[in-house]
């Protein structure tokens, strides 16, 4: 998918507040290299070397748009094209970190032992990731596809995130230490479709992309009458969009 720097940091605090909150949550004092996995505009890597300040700090992101905008931002630090799917470390890092990113990819259950089992001997995972896939933001575009009849064109994805329970029991058996809890963010929104932005550059980008002209428009123009009824506009002038957010964090063993 092409990203777009400019619309994923339309609402750049409540997408960072998760993000910090991991970063508060990590122990270690000291780390020496660290791997940001989907840094996106590379806003939170800048946070994780403000807190790491010896530390060799790399991002890491499939979208050059993205990458563009990290570089010209955070030109100090280290920023690598890559697809996480495929991702190996030169050297085993002290902590990989990745913020909203890896529900973007499937195998969970392989995913995470191996990029745990690819940290140097207690190390740290810190990941978050969505989970509000039964939210009416997310389930809205999957009911306008089917009625639709658009899922040749845009297949219905399943849930990408499992239940926390699904993660202990992938990491436990790995970890020398493991803590999964999940949050949920009261955002509060303001702005005309403000729901509809947010999800605008993330869940939305491959309706946008798969679909083009008069087709999109009435695709977008349906769900932003949906989600106006679901999100309500307050007499504040503030829209409220509850997000739920899984964290994990694992210790490597020694």
């Amino acid at each position: 998918m092409v990203w777009d720097p400019g619309l994923y940091e339309k609402y750049a605090g409540p997408r960072m507040r998760p993000g910090l909150d991991l970063i508060a949550r990590i122990v270690p004092p000291e780390l020496r290299r660290i791997y940001d996995l989907g840094c996106g505009p590379g806003r939170l890597t800048a946070c994780l070397a403000e807190r790491w300040t010896q530390a060799h700090i790399t991002g890491v992101d499939s979208s050059s748009e993205m990458l563009a905008k990290a570089r010209e931002d955070y030109p100090a630090l280290s920023w690598v094209k890559g697809e996480i799917a495929d991702w190996s470390p030169d050297e085993p890092p002290d902590l990989i970190f990745s913020n909203a990113a890896l529900h973007w990819l499937g195998d969970h259950a392989r995913l995470f032992p191996r990029l745990l089992g690819a940290l140097a001997p207690g190390g740290v995972l810190a990941v978050q990731m969505p989970r509000n896939f039964d939210a009416p933001s997310h389930t809205l575009i999957a009911d306008v596809i089917r009625e639709r009849d658009l899922s040749r064109a845009l297949p219905i994805r399943g849930a990408p995130v499992a239940h926390p329970e699904t993660y202990y029991d992938i990491l436990a058996p790995h970890a020398a230490s493991l803590e999964i809890w999940e949050s949920t963010y009261l955002q509060t929104l303001e702005g005309e479709d403000p729901v509809l932005e947010f999800v605008r550059a993330t869940a939305l980008r491959p309706v946008i992309e798969a679909l083009a002209g008069e087709e999109r428009d009435t695709f977008i123009g349906d769900y932003r009458e949906r989600l106006r009824v679901a999100y309500p506009r307050r007499t504040d002038g503030v829209t409220l969009f509850p997000f739920r957010r899984l964290f994990i964090v694992a210790i490597a063993m020694e």
